[in-house]
């Protein structure tokens, strides 16, 4: 879980778009993919996603620097019918490849009522949240999930095969924040997280139906995505590009009036709200409107950056003779 630190210094977004564009400069990422690459992670920090936000490019521009990936790729489509879109990442990062796919299955979906999508030939595509949110931007329903290269060997723990696991669901609603799931399956239950035997022990029925879901992930996101179950399989120039993604996007009022099923949506909020919370937390909130709460928040009082994440971005831009925005805090 992303939980805001209490030893935080308060960045302005744009200081933070500036240094991520400013890093992605220096490792030859054109000026159009750097922009809208900073306006990506720093939104996922606006909304407190810490792990997906800023903090993500410190990899990036090493993994570029490297050459494990291509810093100015050209998606490019495979293949194309009025529902269906696939497109190739050209072995760059996977947000430019799986930003144009969400936005082209919004214009279709809304066309012909539902469209399907997949991304291959790319690195890490962040958050998946990025592009069910696309959806509901649209007033669509989407459903978002991704896949990488595993590399299983006998006796590694089978929770090893569910991969990075990404899923995410968004749900537009009407005065209420739209419903966005965004979680990564086996995440707390993976192989070496500190609780993993425990909860296995505790709720061994949960373990499973998280592992499924990463099956999930690694089938729909990884294999038709154009990543093998076994790399020796793999046939790549760029060596970072070993993901792929998949995507449905569903026009609503296919199937109810827009406002109607706007009005049940703002409805089951209004009602979840009068719940008692989860033990432990002081509110009732279905997935997304905590992340609308701090992007409203943040957006007036600053990012806040906590020491580790401050680190991480320090020790990339010292390699790559860039200010970071905290250098007098």
């Amino acid at each position: 879980m992303n939980i805001p630190p209490t030893d935080a210094i308060r960045v302005p977004a744009e200081s933070m778009r500036g240094l991520v564009a400013a890093l992605l400069e220096q490792v030859g990422v054109t000026e159009e993919n750097r922009l809208l690459l900073a306006e990506l992670l720093v939104r996922n920090d606006l909304r407190g996603v810490f792990s997906h936000g800023s903090r993500q490019v410190a990899t990036y521009a090493r993994d570029l620097r490297a050459g494990k990936l291509n810093p100015r790729p050209t998606p490019s489509v495979v293949s194309e019918s009025p529902a269906l879109l696939h497109l190739d990442g050209d072995g760059g990062l996977g947000y430019f490849a799986s930003y144009r796919l969400a936005q082209s299955l919004a214009i279709k979906a809304r066309s012909i009522g539902v469209a399907v999508g997949v991304t291959r030939n790319h690195g890490h595509f962040g958050a998946a949240g990025i592009y069910s949110r696309i959806a509901v931007t649209a007033n669509l329903f989407g459903y978002v999930t991704s896949g990488h290269q595993l590399l299983l060997e006998p006796g590694q723990s089978i929770l090893t095969a569910a991969g990075g696991s990404p899923h995410s669901f968004g749900v537009p609603a009407g005065q209420a924040s739209p419903l966005v799931l965004d979680f990564g399956a086996i995440h707390d239950v993976g192989a070496g997280d500190p609780h993993a035997d425990e909860i296995y022990a505790l709720a061994p029925a949960l373990v499973f139906r998280h592992l499924g879901l990463g099956a999930v992930c690694q089938s729909i996101g990884g294999f038709l995505g154009g990543v093998p179950a076994r790399s020796e399989r793999a046939n790549r120039r760029w060596s970072g590009a070993n993901q792929g993604s998949f995507m449905v996007f569903v026009d609503i009022k296919r199937f109810l009036p827009l406002e109607d099923f706007k009005r049940e949506m703002d409805d089951y909020v209004a009602q979840f709200l009068t719940l008692r919370p989860v033990p432990g937390y002081d509110q009732a909130l279905l997935p997304g409107a905590i992340e609308a709460q701090r992007e409203q928040a943040y957006a007036v009082e600053g990012i806040p950056v906590g020491p580790r994440h401050r680190d991480a971005l320090s020790a990339v831009a010292r390699e790559l003779g860039v200010a970071v925005p905290w250098s007098n805090a």
